[in-house]
């Protein structure tokens, strides 16, 4: 009888060991676990069921290069994106600078890669040929208006984006801030899906003046051929550091690198440039350190004073 206690001590040891081993590995291994498939969201800069047609092929490049299911979707705005992210129901986001930060700081995002573009020469809105990883927000206005400064805007209408949209938001409102206009409290602040919506509101007289990323006249360039004539600009902000492509902050190291070398590879392919250009005028990706974003923090400071 007490060989049978003492064998049954020792076999109780071993499976304790052994679920122990068990549930160590199960953990290690977790965390070097790619995804079975991949889910990727977009947020409209332009009318929502064009972006979507055009960012659906990159399900296929992106699926080809990982050897996994990719299923992009599009947001109804950066917000529900971001906690999309947080609950885990999308995996990669394709979020502006506030946007990121906002993830970031809720733990629900970590940076991948920044998007590159062509700058922008002014007057006339001309891309040029030259690679930059920073944008401009600004000031539209119908040319034949009586608004020429940022000073004539106290009453008017403005047609604004999400609230998290550093060109048609954050930039412009936290800048007027600091000059002494809060557009809040001073403006009548009408929220719009796009900023083609934006600039079409100007040019319709439907608001006064809208803000916009620099120059997102050319989106509507093919449908209003005299808009850069009848519309323009009347302030630019500081630069704004370029979009990110961010991912869950649960994503394993392994497949982080798969990835960003996956979308760095379809923004220097054919196919996928013409798809990133057709979406977000990105014409590819870099890598980018948090730090890069620091001036959105020093913004956020300011347009939380407008709040109060």
């Amino acid at each position: 009888m007490k060989k049978v206690k003492q064998f049954l001590v020792i076999m109780m040891a071993v499976l304790f060991a052994a679920n122990l081993t068990a549930c160590a590995n199960k953990k290690t291994s977790s965390g070097n676990n790619e995804p079975k498939s991949l889910n990727v969201q977009f947020v409209p800069s332009s009318a929502a069921n064009k972006l979507e047609a055009r960012a659906k092929p990159m399900e296929k490049l992106l699926s080809k290069r990982l050897g996994i299911p990719v299923h992009v979707s599009m947001s109804t705005d950066y917000s529900g994106l971001v906690e999309a992210m947080k609950s885990k129901k999308v995996d990669v986001g394709f979020l502006p600078s506030d946007a990121y930060i906002m993830a970031h700081k809720q733990k629900a995002a970590d940076l991948l890669l920044q998007a590159v573009r062509y700058g922008i020469k002014q007057p006339g809105g001309v891309a040029t040929k030259k690679l930059v990883n920073f944008y401009r927000g600004e000031i539209l206005v119908k040319k034949a208006s009586a608004i020429k400064t940022w000073q004539d805007l106290k009453g008017k209408s403005i047609s604004v984006q999400d609230i998290t949209s550093d060109s048609g938001y954050v930039f412009p409102v936290a800048e007027l801030k600091q000059k002494g206009l809060d557009v809040t409290k001073s403006c009548k602040v009408v929220s719009v899906k796009g900023a083609d919506q934006g600039v079409l509101n100007v040019l319709n007289g439907d608001t006064d003046a809208a803000f916009v990323f620099e120059d997102a006249r050319n989106i509507v360039k093919h449908d209003e051929p005299d808009i850069m004539t009848k519309v323009v600009p009347i302030y630019f902000t500081k630069p704004i550091p370029n979009d990110t492509i961010s991912v869950i902050s649960s994503m394993p190291k392994n497949f982080r690198k798969k990835l960003a070398k996956a979308f760095i590879a379809i923004g220097k392919s054919k196919a996928g440039k013409k798809i990133i250009e057709s979406v977000y005028s990105h014409e590819g990706y870099v890598h980018a350190k948090d730090s890069d974003y620091d001036t959105i923090r020093q913004y956020n400071k300011i347009m939380d004073t407008t709040k109060k």
